[in-house]
């Protein structure tokens, strides 16, 4: 009796266990597929197909979820990696990969880990671009080195069901002593610029200064020129309004002298302004050369000049 209590119990603890799996597996067969995300299904270990996102039933027991693949892009580090340039220079380069699975089922059955897989072709196209570059062109051209890695790992992302967007170099690390004489040579560089630089603000301080003084010398030069036309013109001015005026008087007095008792009023004019000037010889420093009788004014008109129009008034 005992023996068939124990067989019983026994019999409903496997149907128990089995009951158990085949739940376990019923509710492993409802899969719900997230956005961006791709499941694979084999049946009986073979291909079967990929599930999107959404909810998806699986046969119990027959169908299995073998891959998943997010299909978001994703960034892979390039560890770094020792390379020399054309010139022998060994440097260290590392970067980051920006790729994606468009193709599941490639990136499943196609190879083996495609992340790996781009790492080392990267890496290897790293060194084989670096090792046609001399040292300073690999600071310069890093577009040229990401643009090749991109290419060779396009060509290979085709079959393995990825897509490299872009390819990236973080560092490229040269020897301390490569990298200590690199700092030298850029700080003689920038002290060349610098003493160039400041010979040039010298020299065109001075083509400044020396253009200033010019414009003021030219400036002064005009001024003076200018000073001396308006002095001439003034004097030429004064000139011809005075040989005006005197050519007026003179036609005035001759008016006046023609007229009736003229040459009598041009005598006395006469005398008088001559016995104005006997009386300054007193004051006067200059020498003054005279006639030897003062008081004979008619010989001084004729000394002056003045005897035939004295004559005349007479």
């Amino acid at each position: 009796m005992l023996n068939g209590v124990d067989t019983d119990f026994i019999v409903m603890i496997i149907w128990g266990a089995i009951f158990l799996i085949f739940v376990l597996k019923l509710f492993q067969s409802i899969r719900l597929v997230p956005t961006k995300s791709a499941y694979i299904v084999e049946r009986l270990g073979k291909y079967h197909n990929t599930l999107d996102a959404g909810f998806h039933a699986l046969v119990p027991f027959i169908d299995k979820v073998a891959y998943i693949h997010d299909l978001k892009e994703e960034t892979i580090d390039v560890p770094p990696q020792e390379c020399f340039s054309s010139d022998e220079v060994n440097v260290e380069v590392d970067g980051v990969i920006y790729i994606s699975v468009v193709d599941p089922v490639k990136a499943s059955y196609g190879i083996t880990d495609y992340r790996y897989a781009a790492i080392q072709l990267a890496q290897t196209t790293t060194r084989s671009v670096i090792g046609t570059l001399d040292l300073d062109r690999t600071f310069e051209e890093r577009d040229i080195i990401s643009a090749k890695v991109v290419e060779v790992l396009d060509e290979a992302g085709a079959i393995w069901g990825i897509r490299v967007h872009r390819y990236e170099i973080k560092n490229i690390t040269p020897p301390e002593t490569v990298k200590n004489a690199m700092e030298m040579q850029v700080n003689a560089e920038r002290e060349r610029r610098a003493l160039l630089a400041k010979s040039e603000g010298d020299k065109q301080s001075k083509i400044n200064r020396s253009e200033g003084f010019m414009a003021e010398t030219i400036n002064l030069s005009e001024g003076e020129m200018q000073r001396r036309i308006n002095e001439a013109e003034g004097k030429a001015e004064e000139i011809l309004t005075l040989a005006k005026a005197t050519a007026e008087s003179i036609e005035r007095l001759a008016v006046v002298i023609s007229k009736p008792g003229g040459h009598s009023a041009l005598r006395l004019q006469l005398g008088e302004q001559y016995f104005k000037q006997l009386e300054g010889l007193s004051d006067a420093d200059n020498r003054v050369v005279l006639p030897a009788n003062l008081i004979n004014f008619e010989q001084w008109m004729t000394t002056m000049g003045l005897e035939d129009e004295f004559k005349a008034k007479k």
